[in-house]
């Protein structure tokens, strides 16, 4: 099932439970996606395919990232009831997102990376990170892979960076 099938599913069976809090959240990831859509029509004067689960991914990926940097936010001003509310809609968010890949796992993917790009030296970055957003769209945080791949690259090219 595509994402935007179980979001759909997700979204009815949430107004039969009456579940006002996670049917808004719900709610948001369609009106999210939608955009995504006209924005692509705007742009190509094609036929309107909607975007993909990639770009759903991404969607998503965005969206927990904003209500995470909310949430915390929220709790240096006080207000944890509005900081609550962020991480229910994060954890939400997050049953539609791919399994997070551990610390290991995302070191192992930036050095099949590195290998399948034939990267040698930290001039070969942003070939590193397509590849990775590529197979890895939802299961990595890339803020924070961005400094592990300039690591991986600078220790293969013998610390010249």
């Amino acid at each position: 099932m595509d994402m935007r099938s179980r979001v759909n599913t997700a979204l009815k069976q949430a107004m039969k439970d009456k579940a006002a809090e996670r049917l808004s959240t719900l709610r948001l990831i369609n009106a999210a996606i939608k955009d995504r859509d006209i924005a692509a029509r705007a742009s190509d004067n094609e036929e309107a395919k909607g975007c993909g689960d990639a770009e759903v991914l991404e969607i998503l990926g965005k969206m927990t990232k904003q209500r995470k940097e909310s949430a915390r936010a929220y709790e240096e001003g006080g207000r944890l009831d509005l900081a609550e509310r962020e991480m229910q809609e994060v954890a939400v968010i997050e049953e539609f997102l791919p399994k997070q890949l551990d610390e290991d796992e995302v070191s192992k993917a930036i050095q099949t990376a590195i290998t399948a790009t034939g990267a040698g030296s930290i001039r070969d970055m942003g070939k590193v990170m397509g590849e990775l957003k590529s197979r890895y769209t939802g299961q990595m945080d890339f803020g924070k892979v961005g400094p592990m791949v300039k690591d991986h690259l600078c220790a293969a090219s013998n610390g010249n960076c």
